[in-house]
């Protein structure tokens, strides 16, 4: 596209102005601490795609249909990237023993910090793609990387990875000591608390005195921040293969990620049933990877001279979901022993004790 939607004040300030808001909300309305329904994830999912599509009318009417499409695009796109990243969070959750009301405290300070990692890492992208067509390549070999992975790892039967014992842990350990209980909503206790608690249970140990330590609740929160880093280089590069607007691939992946806490608990709820969709997603990386190779070839060499338009990759990206979710619901995957899934749990369960004794 020759023209650029740029960085427009007023659509800046209503994005802005909308998320602040909606964020507001939705933390005022889960200040109780309860846990989590999915009727009320169901509702407050369809509010934040609501928000999205709302937005997508607001750039047609201002800026243009094929400024629309590119955004509805990344939108699209970046919210069937995180289905799998949310499935990588119930592992963590686990490993953790967080549960119910205490994982939407968790997601949402998760993703304050991803909204803004992602505005680093989409300023640094686009900054680079307008360095050498080369870029281009480069980017295009990294999705079709991550799309790679993603297929091969469909239908494992690994066991649940412990992130209780993940890199990151063992460097927040050495930052601040750990008292190895949950403590209500808190990411911190105190001294005092500690002290108290370790006098009537004397199983209960920590690495040295101090005047703060972290929960297994900050620890958590540590490995879902490093995680989302992580997704970022496989996401953004994706959604910059859409369109290189700086604005609209922000607010297409804000509104994608603002709305992953209480899609989370659905698609928990929801993922033995959309057991085709990893593929889907994958066989979208393909698609971009394919397209940034295109993009590339043309700017370069001057062929094959054909280029996709933000409508067709919008309808690509649409149909593809589409058939993995119909795929899922065709064919179903077969039940797992009853006791498999509670073995499991056991397995987790005993890693979680042990890594406590450890700390």
């Amino acid at each position: 596209m020759e023209q650029h939607i740029g960085f427009p004040l007023e659509t800046i300030a209503i994005f802005a102005a909308v998320v602040i808001f909606s964020v507001w909300l939705d933390l005022r309305l889960h200040r109780d601490g309860k846990d989590i329904s999915i009727p009320n994830a169901l509702a407050w999912s369809l509010f934040w795609i609501f928000l999205a599509i709302a937005f997508y009318f607001y750039i047609k009417i201002h800026h243009g249909a094929e400024f629309a499409e590119l955004y509805l695009a990344g939108y699209i796109l970046e919210k069937s990237l995180s289905v799998d990243n949310l499935m990588v969070f119930v592992a963590i959750f686990s490993s953790f023993g967080i549960k119910g009301a205490l994982q939407h405290r968790v997601l949402y300070f998760g993703i304050l910090g991803a909204v803004v990692f992602r505005m680093l890492f989409i300023a640094f992208g686009t900054t680079l793609f307008g360095l050498s067509t080369w870029i281009e390549f480069l980017f295009a070999a990294i999705v079709a990387w991550t799309g790679w992975k993603m297929l091969s790892g469909v239908g494992g039967d690994d066991e649940i990875e412990d992130y209780s014992d993940h890199w990151s842990v063992r460097m927040t350990q050495k930052l601040i000591p750990v008292y190895p209980r949950l403590h209500g909503h808190h990411f911190f206790v105190d001294r005092q608390h500690v002290e108290a608690m370790t006098a009537q249970d004397p199983s209960i140990a920590v690495a040295r005195k101090a005047a703060l330590y972290a929960t297994p609740m900050l620890l958590c929160l540590v490995v879902i921040e490093v995680s989302d880093i992580i997704f970022a280089f496989d996401s953004v590069p994706a959604i910059i293969a859409v369109t290189r607007e700086p604005l609209l691939v922000y607010s297409a992946v804000i509104f994608a990620i603002l709305g992953l806490r209480s899609l989370y608990f659905v698609l928990a709820a929801a993922q033995k049933y959309l057991v085709h969709l990893d593929k889907a997603v994958a066989a979208l990386l393909f698609f971009i990877a394919f397209k940034l190779a295109l993009q590339a070839s043309n700017h370069m060499f001057h062929w094959p001279g054909f280029n996709i338009s933000a409508n067709l990759s919008l309808m690509i990206i649409l149909g593809t979901l589409a058939a993995g979710v119909i795929a899922s619901l065709l064919f179903p995957a077969k039940d797992e022993p009853d006791d498999t899934g509670a073995a499991r749990q056991a397995k987790v369960e005993e890693r979680i004790e042990a890594r406590d004794r450890e700390i």
